[in-house]
């Protein structure tokens, strides 16, 4: 029986560890100051790092547990996280009000990810930075992590038609080694994108 995000996120340990997303980590310092938003966050660890570099974070995922996690994980390291339980099919990203916005690892639907991604390009603010990592259809040769479902997984030239109005600065399908608590460990088959809003 598949276990439920609110159900995965509900023990004490953190699934995916407490440390940020590698690639987050590589390029947090190319999203400008102000306000980010992060989507499909889990326990938070990607937002809680980023709250401490300064900016201003809400965070959103469907699973309370998860969120509840968020804030605690925000607490221990002295930083201050808004955390919002919602489904991204009923979540509204503020046009124009976000310098960065960050998914890792959120695979959705095709419909709702075109619907999540424009929703993107229309909420970031002028020079504001998109931040993504996923798994590609490669990934299905590795037992690391990620959907099973070919159509949960991202391409490079999909992410360039959804994301259409970006300028890309980093855009790369690869495969590295990812370590993420228990969630995520091992070799892996992924897409990263460092986008900018003109």
């Amino acid at each position: 029986m598949k276990i439920s995000w609110n159900e995965r996120f509900g023990a004490d340990v953190y699934f995916y560890g407490k440390e940020p997303n590698a690639f987050v980590a590589e390029m947090a310092g190319k999203i400008p100051a102000g306000p980010v938003l992060c989507l499909a966050k889990g326990e938070g660890r990607n937002a809680v790092f980023l709250a401490q570099r300064g900016h201003e974070v809400t965070a959103v995922d469907q699973a309370a547990t998860g969120m509840a996690k968020a804030g605690r994980l925000a607490a221990e390291r002295g930083v201050a996280l808004t955390t919002v339980v919602a489904d991204l099919n009923a979540y509204a990203i503020t046009p124009r009000a976000w310098a960065g916005i960050v998914v890792t690892f959120g695979h959705f639907p095709p419909a709702l990810r075109r619907a999540v991604h424009a929703q993107v390009v229309a909420g970031l603010r002028p020079g504001g930075v998109f931040v993504l990592e996923a798994y590609t259809p490669a990934q299905l040769a590795y037992s690391t992590g990620g959907p099973k479902d070919v159509m949960l997984l991202m391409t490079l030239a999909a992410l360039r038609e959804e994301l259409a109005g970006l300028e890309f600065l980093h855009a790369r399908e690869c495969e590295r080694e990812v370590s993420e608590g228990q969630g995520h460990t091992g070799r892996a088959a992924v897409v990263q994108i460092v986008a900018r809003k003109a």
